[in-house]
């Protein structure tokens, strides 16, 4: 009866070993994830402000160009 025992909280035991390990890797899959996104997000983040900024010069060059077009010429 005690080697049945033994066999049940050894299986029990692995089970709950099994359990963690296959907990711990979701953990670091998720981080992993998480640095990958936060990787991707910075130079993203760089050209999108870059794009802004140069959308902005582009329309203040129109405005200047068209505001050119309209003076009256002396």
């Amino acid at each position: 009866m005690a080697n049945g025992s033994n066999d049940l909280s050894g299986a029990i035991s692995n089970l709950i070993e099994t359990f963690g390990k296959l907990a711990q890797q979701q953990v670091e899959l998720l981080n992993s994830g998480i640095k990958a996104a936060a990787e991707l997000a910075q130079p993203l983040g760089k050209t999108a402000t870059d794009l802004v900024g140069n959308v902005v010069c582009t329309l203040n060059q129109v405005l200047q160009n068209i505001s050119s077009a309209i003076a009256p010429k002396k």
